[in-house]
C-alpha cells in the first residue's frame, strides 16, 4: 500500500496541512487512499450488494470529515490513521442509527467482536451497542478503547494495531484480551473467547 511506502512524506504532508496548507491534504489522498480503501472492505466486507453505504462512499465520508481538520496536530503516520479509524467508526455508527432508526428492542442476536463478521448492515444494533461500550471504556481507558476500534472497526492484526497506537506489539497482545473480555462483560455477549483473536 502507497501509505506503508511513504510514511515520511505523509508525517510531511500533515504538518503542512496543519500549517494552513489547503493543498497539502489533496496532495496526501493518494498516500492513503489504498490503505483508506482496505480499512472500509474490512469495514463492508459482509455486506450484501446493492447496499446503501459502499467501501467508496466510506472513504469519501472520511474523505470529507478530515479534509478541512487543519485544528488537529497530527503527530505522524500512525496517529493520522488512528484518527481515520475514528472517523470510519463516527460514519458507520451513524448509518447504523439511520438503519435501526424506529426499530427498538426483540430480535437482539448475540454480539460478536470477531472482525471478519462484524459488518454494519447486518449487525446495526450491535454497532451502536458497541459504540455506547466504547464511549464508556474511553472514559477510564482511551488506549483500550482505541485498541478495540482498530481491531473491530478497522480489521487491523495486532502488528497493525501496535505501530498504529505507537506501543509495542506485546502490549497489544496483553491488552487484546482485557478489552474483548470487558466488553464481552459490558454488552453481556456469549461470543466464545476465542472468536477474535
Amino acid at each position: 500500500m502507497a501509505s506503508l511506502d511513504a510514511p515520511g512524506e505523509i508525517t510531511r504532508l500533515l504538518k503542512a496541512h496543519h500549517a494552513g496548507d489547503r493543498g497539502a491534504f489533496d496532495r496526501l489522498v493518494p498516500l492513503v487512499y489504498d490503505r483508506w480503501r482496505a480499512l472500509a472492505r474490512i469495514q463492508l466486507a459482509r455486506e450484501r450488494p446493492g447496499q446503501v453505504l459502499s467501501a467508496t462512499g466510506l472513504v469519501h465520508e472520511v474523505y470529507l470529515q478530515l479534509a478541512n481538520e487543519t485544528g488537529v496536530e497530527w503527530r505522524d503516520r500512525s496517529h493520522f490513521f488512528a484518527i481515520c479509524i475514528r472517523a470510519m467508526r463516527r460514519t458507520l455508527v451513524d448509518y447504523a442509527r439511520r438503519r435501526t432508526a424506529g426499530k427498538r428492542g426483540g430480535g437482539q442476536r448475540d454480539l460478536t467482536l470477531d472482525p471478519e463478521r462484524f459488518a454494519v448492515e447486518q449487525e446495526a444494533e450491535s454497532l451502536l451497542a458497541v459504540d455506547q461500550a466504547l464511549e464508556r471504556l474511553a472514559s477510564f481507558n482511551e488506549r483500550l478503547a482505541q485498541l478495540v476500534e482498530c481491531r473491530v472497526f478497522a480489521g487491523m492484526t495486532d502488528a497493525e494495531t501496535a505501530e498504529t497506537l505507537g506501543v509495542s506489539l506485546r502490549t497489544v497482545e496483553r491488552d487484546w484480551p482485557r478489552a474483548r473480555a470487558w466488553l464481552q462483560k459490558e454488552l453481556g455477549s456469549t461470543a466464545p473467547p476465542g472468536s477474535a483473536r
